[in-house]
């Protein structure tokens, strides 16, 4: 049977998602304080966007995703960077196969095991791999917010068909009694368990209105709301949300995108 959150992130190519992503993506693992010696894991790491900087810091960085198309990305990334300590392999967050207990310093995913199903599982598998000592950091969109990607969603849900029964909503992750909640069950006291709001900021070097449509084009959760709204006569008023979404949220100037957009940051400690 196909995968449906691996076929949701190979139908598009978010590669030409990430390029307007790496600015904040450098940052976020600068603030990590990552260096030589560690191990690092990134889950739903797309092609990089948080796996190279750590590697370019001298980490040992595995990567992992659940679409072929990305891994394949991300392996030629590390290969032009001449970057022997970085790899990518294909994964799923709730089942982290081959990956022995306590493996890693470090092991990240933003905006990338939210979307998994089984939400419990993937904060066990998190836990399983994370050493003694070690930190499991994730960027999660939070439901509600009014900023950029939660609202992408919000919009894009509205035009598709329901869920099937029994769907997590990925964005479920954004609220911190289910982050405290899923950690809890994988035997991760409260105290442990940090959750703050931080900013990423999507950078490019185009219109606002133009980078809608890499979206449009790109991203799948949008594509997938782009094919239900096709086929109910509603994809221009779907375009037309979402391009004034993009227009109002941009605060870099007629011809260039910068659009902060508000996760919930999570720091867990394992004990």
């Amino acid at each position: 049977m196909t995968n449906p959150n691996k076929a949701l992130w190979e139908k598009g190519d978010f590669t030409r998602i990430a390029a307007a992503m790496r600015e904040s993506g450098d940052a976020l693992v600068e603030s990590l304080g990552v260096g030589p010696g560690m191990a690092v894991l990134d889950v739903g790491c797309g092609d990089g966007t948080t796996a190279l900087p750590a590697a370019q810091r001298g980490a040992e960085v595995l990567g992992v995703d659940i679409a072929e198309n990305l891994v394949a990305a991300g392996n030629a990334r590390a290969a032009a960077a001449g970057l022997g300590n970085l790899r990518f392999e294909q994964g799923d967050a709730s089942n982290l196969a081959g990956l022995a207990d306590g493996s890693f310093d470090l092991v990240v995913s933003i905006f990338g095991a939210m979307f998994a199903p089984r939400p419990f599982e993937v904060a066990r598998e998190l836990v399983r791999v994370t050493r003694p000592g070690g930190r499991i950091v994730m960027g999660n969109w939070i439901p509600g917010d009014p900023t950029l990607v939660a609202q992408v969603l919000r919009i894009s849900a509205a035009y598709a068909p329901p869920p099937p029964e029994g769907f997590v909503s990925p964005v479920s992750w954004g609220i911190a009694a289910n982050v405290v909640e899923r950690f809890g069950a994988a035997g991760i006291d409260a105290a442990h368990i940090a959750c703050e709001p931080a900013s990423y900021v999507f950078v490019a070097d185009m219109p606002p209105a133009e980078f809608f449509e890499t979206f449009r084009a790109f991203y799948g959760p949008t594509m997938n709301a782009f094919d239900a709204a096709a086929a109910s006569g509603r994809a221009e008023a779907l375009a037309d949300e979402l391009r004034a979404l993009f227009e109002a949220q941009n605060r870099g100037g007629p011809e260039r995108t910068e659009i902060p957009a508000i996760y919930l940051k999570v720091v867990v400690t394992r004990g």
